[in-house]
């Protein structure tokens, strides 16, 4: 009991009250206490979780060693902590580079850097893409031909073009059911598409891992929230056995859609201009044209 008075005395009295707390103490407290949140709320969704309570389990072991002065194991664990700090970002590396990417998609990127200048009057895509992959989905679903399209938004697909074969073709409904037919060189993998063209076909997408996922879904389904995960894409998948439509976006997997809901999902990334924005651009080139 001496030895846990002489820890606490010795480790726990450094810590201070300041007598005066200032403005900006109250702005840290609040940033650090949203950061630890939200790190928290990542780290509950993933297999960091399990890591986590093991690291935990060994802090309080290194606690009772420090308590109870057991040098050997402070001196060998002293020696590996750099090891030990590698092998926690080798081991958590696709969770940190998911963290890291939905960072980046954030809407405060997106207000600082402008990549409108990519876009149509419509938007990503044309009002006429959006009805093709719609009018070709449900006609897929009627005869059960399974489909997987991948709608590309702000992160490059380009890793994953390069597993498929060109295509680069306008998009139209008779080409992605023409793509997906049963027996042809391009119908088995997935299907990029970048604006208004289909950029490439028979691409290998990343599986997800995600142990909630049904265990009723097969390989595409898997494949479609896989992308999602790892990226800011859509992806339409049209089921093989059932020839139910499903969107999986932001890691999420939405089942069982109607021709509105798809709509709807698709309008969502459409991301159209507005009104006042078509105006405005109109307005300058007005200008433009008249010097």
């Amino acid at each position: 009991m001496e030895q846990i008075f002489d820890f606490v005395d010795k480790y726990l009295t450094v810590l201070h009250i300041p007598k005066h707390i200032l403005v900006t103490d109250y702005v840290e407290i609040i940033i650090i206490s949203f950061l630890v949140y939200q790190l928290l709320v990542w780290v509950r969704n993933t297999k960091a979780w399990a890591f986590l309570k093991g690291v935990l389990v060994i802090c309080a072991f290194l606690l009772l060693a420090a308590i109870f002065r057991m040098t050997t194991i402070l001196w060998i664990f002293d020696k590996l902590f750099q090891v030990f700090c590698v092998g926690i970002v080798v081991v958590l590396q696709p969770e940190l580079r998911r963290a890291l990417e939905q960072l980046g998609r954030k809407n405060f990127i997106s207000t600082l850097f402008s990549f409108e200048s990519a876009k149509t009057e419509e938007g990503l895509f044309s009002d006429k893409t959006k009805n093709e992959i719609v009018k070709a989905c449900f006609e897929m679903g009627k005869v059960k031909t399974g489909a997987l399209i991948v709608i590309e938004q702000n992160i490059a697909l380009t890793e994953y073009e390069r597993t498929g074969i060109e295509v680069d073709a306008i998009l139209t409904n008779q080409l992605l059911i023409n793509i997906f037919e049963h027996n042809t060189p391009l119908h088995d993998g997935a299907v990029i598409v970048r604006g208004d063209r289909v950029v490439s076909a028979t691409c290998y997408l990343p599986l997800s891992d995600n142990m909630a996922l049904s265990k009723e879904l097969g390989t595409r389904h898997r494949a479609g929230v896989g992308i999602s995960e790892v990226t800011d894409s859509l992806t339409v998948i049209v089921s093989e056995e059932t020839g139910r439509i499903s969107v999986a976006y932001e890691g999420k997997l939405y089942r069982d859609l109607t021709q509105d809901a798809l709509h709807e999902k698709l309008e969502r990334i459409q991301n159209k201009p507005s009104e006042e924005k078509k105006r405005k651009k109109r307005k300058g080139r007005g200008k433009r044209e008249k010097k």
